[in-house]
């Protein structure tokens, strides 16, 4: 299978259309490992930041074009390392994206597959979204936050303004833990 499908479509000018295949394969991929996770509903902002970068992380991983050919179960290990904590996954995303960016120039034709993924990049890195912050949790309880009442404790937990992609990538490495 290739990863850019024209399948005889015309574009506007007459040229063939090209179909991002590899970019959508690797969102579907992501979108499964989320779903089956179970972590957060499908429409919020944070199972799109979490789906967003694991799609990066898959696409960006596939250096030799398999990705149509990869079975999902052998390629876990390698996505597990590359999301996980410590890993300076930012930097590595601008240098694969860099690299593509290269490669398409140079190749001069359409990258379909990497205009879905620098979108998805730039959403990441410019969305901030509202969430707990984990620094200023001390794990003591806090006597005004009033446990009694599930709708009041969410109101007490310290939040700060986080770019989507540092939200995401926790949650995309730990549904590939829970896959």
């Amino acid at each position: 299978m290739l990863h850019e499908s024209t399948d005889g479509a015309q574009g506007p000018d007459g040229d063939e259309l090209t179909v991002p295949m590899a970019w959508l394969y690797a969102e579907y991929i992501a979108d499964e490992l989320l779903r089956t996770g179970d972590l957060m509903p499908p429409t919020s902002f944070e199972y799109r930041a979490g789906r967003d970068a694991l799609a990066l992380t898959i696409f960006l991983s596939d250096t030799h074009g398999e990705l149509s050919c990869v079975r999902v179960v052998s390629q876990l290990e390698t996505w597990l390392s590359l999301t996980a904590y410590d890993q300076p996954w930012q930097e590595w995303v601008r240098e694969r994206l860099d690299g593509r960016g290269a490669d398409a120039a140079a190749a001069g034709g359409p990258a379909p597959d990497l205009v879905l993924a620098e979108a998805a990049w730039r959403w990441l890195e410019e969305t901030e979204l509202l969430a707990p912050d984990l620094d200023a949790v001390s794990g003591e309880p806090d006597p005004g936050a009033g446990y009694g009442d599930a709708g009041d404790d969410e109101d007490h937990v310290p939040k700060v303004w986080t770019a989507a992609w540092q939200l995401g990538l926790p949650l995309g490495h730990l549904a590939i833990q829970l896959f």
